[in-house]
């Protein structure tokens, strides 16, 4: 039996236990989950290197909501260097430690990336951290900051220290809906 079928069954056992007893109500998505869902659609990206700087890439997004209405889902294709790129995302709301949290993981990396984040609605953006290895395979932390432009358009930065210890770009990303 493949390992995938095992965890299906174990999943559905399980279901079933917690269904004839009586427990606690199952989370449903709240106020923070709006957010999430803004990202949902069929983007067109315009992704811009500055660290290395390169001329920039086009790419497409589909991002759809998941399990629950609790997290989205998110592929992203482009060209990165001249190579094929696919990465994949899930995020969603952690209401135990009040941030947005997410993994992430793509065509040039063996590792998963994690994240978290707050959302400033006065600012209508989120800022938060990216745990990914570094140049040197090494753990660093990666400054993330959404900005909501509009319902059609937003723009992701993520910021890398320098060796003068300052962030500075390193790549953006501006994401416009299809329609």
């Amino acid at each position: 039996m493949s390992a995938r079928l095992t965890f299906v069954l174990v999943a559905l056992v399980s279901a079933a236990a917690a269904g004839a007893q009586e427990g606690p109500p199952l989370p449903t998505p709240g106020p923070e989950h709006e957010l999430l869902k803004k990202d949902v659609g069929t983007w067109d990206a315009t992704v811009e290197m500055m660290m290395p700087p390169g001329p920039p890439a086009k790419g497409t997004e589909v991002t759809a909501l998941g399990p629950g209405g609790l997290w989205i889902i998110t592929d992203f294709k482009s060209e990165m260097m001249g190579a094929p790129f696919q990465g994949h995302g899930v995020a969603g709301w952690d209401p135990a430690r009040k941030k947005y949290v997410g993994t992430w993981v793509d065509s040039m990396s063996t590792s998963v990336m994690v994240t978290e984040s707050t959302y400033d609605a006065a600012s209508r953006s989120l800022t938060g951290w990216i745990d990914a290895p570094g140049p040197d395979g090494q753990p660093m932390k990666l400054k993330a900051v959404t900005e909501y432009k509009d319902d059609d358009t937003r723009v992701f930065t993520m910021y890398m220290k320098g060796p003068d210890g300052k962030e500075a770009p390193t790549m953006r990303i501006t994401y416009k809906r299809r329609k």
